[in-house]
């Protein structure tokens, strides 16, 4: 089992690359539809497309640097759609970014089990991490529910079965 986990061979090792546009892109349309699905779907819009998209990439790129940053900024931008404190998401997608990018490097991340687990776990995280942050830190009162984060854990996991495949379809090849 540990020798399915760790890398072992060079391919497993290298940093993935993807076009240029791609690192544009893709963010610009997560953000859009994380603003325009809850609107469509309602309170069933468990998602959060920029975590996501911070995990995929941190994963890839093997940088828990560009994690961070990449985190920092899809979350920020997030919190500008939504009436909240502007910083919230930022923190908790940029913690996500860098363990995730951590992780990337220790471990295989090819496998579809092994993103799954890993997008719930960093959904449940970064959960915790807003719930922390509004409520002990800022003071401000926030509803949350303990069934409905594990719930869009769950959603985050399968929606990452569906994303992180497409994605990878886009990695430049050498």
């Amino acid at each position: 089992m540990v020798d399915v986990l760790t890398p072992d061979y060079r391919r497993d090792l290298e940093i993935r690359r993807y076009p240029t546009y791609l690192y544009l892109l893709v963010p610009l349309a997560t953000l859009v539809l994380q603003a325009w699905l809850p609107r469509i779907l309602g309170r069933f819009a468990y998602m959060d497309l920029p975590l996501l998209v911070t995990v995929y990439f941190a994963l890839n790129r093997r940088s828990p640097i560009h994690g961070t940053l990449l985190g920092a900024l899809l979350g920020m931008a997030q919190d500008g759609l939504t009436q909240g404190a502007i910083g919230i998401h930022g923190i908790a997608n940029a913690v996500c970014g860098y363990l995730s990018a951590s992780i990337g490097i220790r471990i295989v991340v090819e496998n579809n089990i092994i993103r799954m687990l890993l997008n719930f776990m960093f959904t449940l995280l970064s959960s915790v991490l807003v719930i922390f942050v509004t409520r002990v830190l800022l003071g401000l009162h926030l509803q949350w529910n303990w069934l409905d984060e594990l719930l869009r854990a769950a959603g985050n996991a399968v929606i990452g079965l569906v994303l992180f495949p497409l994605l990878d379809r886009t990695q430049i090849r050498d």
